[in-house]
């Protein structure tokens, strides 16, 4: 847990831990509670470095490969 939270720092990180910070202080200033639990998501997300996707969650697994030949398609002509 202490790993997750002191480790791998970088710009955007900072970047959106100041804007949690930013929108917990402006729903304070307001008033607006729910804007503050919004801003609370906001600060935790970057604090335990996760996202909406969480750990590896937005990779796409890669393609199957299929062993099989494909097989020719005879076709008839009708008339």
């Amino acid at each position: 847990m202490k790993q997750a939270i002191f480790s791998n720092w970088n710009f955007m990180r900072f970047l959106r831990l100041g804007l949690g910070i930013f929108i917990i202080v402006q729903s304070v200033i307001v008033k607006d509670w729910t804007m503050g639990i919004l801003g609370l998501l906001f600060t935790i997300m970057p604090v335990f470095n996760i996202g909406c996707c969480g750990v590896g969650g937005c990779a796409t697994a890669p393609p199957k490969r299929n062993s099989e030949t494909t097989k020719d398609i005879n076709y008839e002509e009708v008339v």
